[in-house]
C-alpha cells in the first residue's frame, strides 16, 4: 500500500486478533504505523501480527480489566512516548440469544463490561496522554445495532447504543483539545462470529441489506483508516454506517 498516512505515528487497536480488529491492525500498520495490538487471547494476536506486514506490536490484555489498561497503556508510552490513534474495537455479544427477562445478569454484566465499561477505561487512560501532547484521533467501533434493535440480543443492542453516546460525548469534551472521536457502526460483517451461525441465519441476514450482501472487514478498516487520519480534520462526534444499505430500508 503507497499510502503512508500513518508514518511515524502510534496506533492502539483492541480486539485485535480477529475480524474487524485484525483488519485495522493490519491497514494501519501497512498505512506506516506502529500498532499495539491488544487482545486477551495472546495466542490468536501472535497469529494475527504473523499474518500482516509492517510494525506491530502485542499486548494481550482484557479491556474489561481497569489494572491490566493501564499497565498496557503505561508499557506503551514508555516504549513509544505517545498515542496518536486508538481504536476501540474489542466487543462481544451474549452467550444465550433469548428475550430481554430471560438474560442472566452474569451475561448482562459480561457484555456491558467489555463493550461499555472497557471501551469508556480505554479512553480514560489514553486521553490524558493524548491532552499532553497535543491531540490524537479516537474510533470507537459501534454497530448497526446502535440504531435498529434485533431480537434476543438486548445487552449487546443496550451496549451499542452506549457505545455511539459515548463517542458523542467525548467528541464534545475534547473538541478544543485536537482530540477527535466518531464511531463506525457496521452492519453484518464477515467475521469469525458468524462461523457458528447456520447458512439459514447468514442468508436472513444478509437479505435484510439492499444489497443483499455482507460487509467485509477491510471495507470497515478502510472507514477507520479515514477517520483516524489526518485527512479528517473536522469529522468528530459522527457515526458512519456501513451496512450495506440496511439502514436506509
Amino acid at each position: 500500500m503507497s499510502n503512508r498516512r500513518f508514518e511515524g505515528k502510534i496506533a492502539i487497536v483492541t480486539g485485535a486478533a480477529a475480524g474487524i480488529g485484525k483488519a485495522c491492525l493490519h491497514r494501519l500498520a501497512a498505512e506506516g504505523a506502529t500498532v499495539i495490538g491488544v487482545d486477551r487471547n495472546a495466542r490468536k494476536l501472535e497469529s494475527a501480527l504473523a499474518q500482516g506486514q509492517g510494525a506491530m506490536v502485542a499486548l494481550p490484555c482484557d479491556v474489561a480489566d481497569e489494572a491490566a489498561i493501564d499497565a498496557m497503556v503505561a508499557e506503551t508510552v514508555a516504549r513509544f512516548g505517545a498515542i496518536h490513534v486508538l481504536v476501540n474495537n474489542a466487543g462481544i455479544g451474549p452467550r444465550e440469544r433469548v428475550r430481554l427477562h430471560e438474560q442472566s445478569l452474569e451475561d448482562w454484566d459480561r457484555v456491558m463490561a467489555v463493550n461499555v465499561r472497557g471501551m469508556f477505561l480505554m479512553q480514560r487512560a489514553i486521553i490524558p496522554h493524548m491532552l499532553a501532547q497535543g491531540g490524537g484521533a479516537i474510533v470507537n467501533m459501534a454497530s448497526i445495532g446502535s440504531y435498529r434493535a434485533t431480537a434476543l440480543s438486548s445487552p449487546y443492542i443496550t451496549s451499542k447504543g452506549a457505545a455511539l453516546m459515548m463517542t458523542r460525548a467525548a467528541a464534545v469534551d475534547y473538541a478544543k483539545d485536537n482530540i477527535r472521536v466518531n464511531a463506525v457502526c457496521p452492519g453484518t460483517t464477515n467475521t469469525d462470529i458468524l462461523a457458528g451461525s447456520t447458512q439459514e441465519i447468514i442468508d436472513r441476514l444478509v437479505a435484510r441489506a439492499p444489497q443483499g450482501e455482507l460487509v467485509e472487514p477491510e471495507e470497515v478498516a478502510a472507514l477507520v483508516a479515514f477517520l483516524a487520519s489526518d485527512e479528517a480534520p473536522h469529522i468528530t462526534g459522527g457515526s458512519y454506517l456501513i451496512d450495506a444499505g440496511r439502514s436506509a430500508s
